[in-house]
């Protein structure tokens, strides 16, 4: 069965974010999926009842947090997910994730850094 680009994005996305050292897929929750690093969620992808044509991501950004606020598929952050510099990018049916996969690993990468321990964090700085 052919994938939506939503799916193939998030696939891509899921592969890059394995290659990361000690990363792994997490359990997440319900309907989400989870990136992990020693047991840390550094990014969780889906949202409960979403479409195969729509993508929920949400990061980890303590650098570019409040300039990725500015990108039109950044959803307010609110509460601890602001304070805490998690940033919920979505993506629509209409939306072309595939445009946006270079930022998207960026920020992947970031997010990484991030929650990774420094050691694991500077091998891919």
């Amino acid at each position: 069965m052919p994938q939506t680009p939503h799916q193939r994005a998030e696939a891509e996305l899921t592969s890059y974010g394995l290659s990361f050292p000690e990363t792994t897929l997490g359990q997440g929750w319900a309907t989400l999926r989870a990136l992990d690093v020693r047991r840390k969620t550094f990014a969780l992808f889906g949202a409960k009842s979403e479409p195969l044509d729509a993508l929920t991501i949400v990061m980890k950004l303590p650098i570019s947090a409040e300039m990725a606020e500015e990108l039109s598929f950044v959803r307010p952050a609110r509460g601890w997910y602001k304070q805490h510099n998690w940033v919920t990018a979505y993506f629509g049916p209409r939306d072309d994730i595939l445009a946006e996969m270079p930022t998207l690993k960026g920020w992947l990468k970031q997010s990484y850094i991030a929650v990774a321990p420094k050691k694991l964090g500077r091998e891919v700085g």
